[in-house]
């Protein structure tokens, strides 16, 4: 039997809207994928404030710091002159911070086994460095307050200071040490620091 002549066409439509129901139906499922998974993939995984990603130098742990090697001094064990001790030392990019980085590890407690020549007490409160190849290390006043006294000791005290400069800074050739911003004649009365002292090997002793 032959379709009446209005067949066709309703067939047509309904297909057309069966065609976009279903379109609509696939996109909102869509929607709602994305919906249900987006919000996790764009979870910020950057490590929150205080976790250092990997290879950011920003977020370095203070112990994961670059360090150097540098000789510092301290009393020989007979107590008659200064040994060199290899310590680590954080690094810093110019040679003025890296000389104040090596005055404070100086200044600081000595190492286990060893004994320091410094006072008590004693910080750093500013490093000059001239064109000369001279250094100005400007001390806390406990160096002078905190000293027990006698030339053998102030002499190891002074050169403590000098050495741990001079010789991990090779264009440093001379050093003076100020007290609270002031030249000084000397600490307890015997070394003359009214100028630049050079390196003092002389009272560097060999460790076996």
């Amino acid at each position: 039997m032959a379709c009446p002549w209005w067949r066709g066409p309703m067939t047509l439509t309904r297909r057309l809207w069966a065609y976009i129901a279903l379109t609509v139906a696939g996109a909102a499922l869509g929607v709602w994928l994305v919906t249900l998974w987006l919000p996790g993939w764009l979870v910020d995984r950057r490590p929150r404030d205080g976790a250092a990603a990997t290879g950011n130098p920003a977020g370095t742990a203070p112990g994961d710091a670059r360090r150097i090697s540098a000789m510092l001094f301290y009393v020989a064990p007979r107590g008659d002159g200064l040994i060199a001790v290899e310590q680590d030392v954080l690094y810093a990019a110019s040679p003025a911070d890296q000389a104040r980085r090596i005055v404070e590890r100086q200044l600081a407690a000595a190492p286990p086994g060893h004994a320091t020549a410094i006072p008590a007490g004693v910080t750093l409160r500013a490093l000059f460095l001239t064109s000369r190849g001279e250094a100005y290390v400007d001390v806390s006043r406990e160096i002078v307050t905190g000293h027990p006294g006698g030339s053998l000791h102030e002499v190891l005290t002074v050169y403590a200071i000098v050495n741990a400069v001079t010789v991990n800074l090779p264009d440093v050739t001379a050093v003076q040490i100020l007290v609270d911003g002031h030249e000084v004649d000397t600490l307890v009365g015997h070394l003359d620091l009214r100028h630049p002292l050079r390196r003092g090997t002389r009272w560097v002793q060999r460790t076996p």
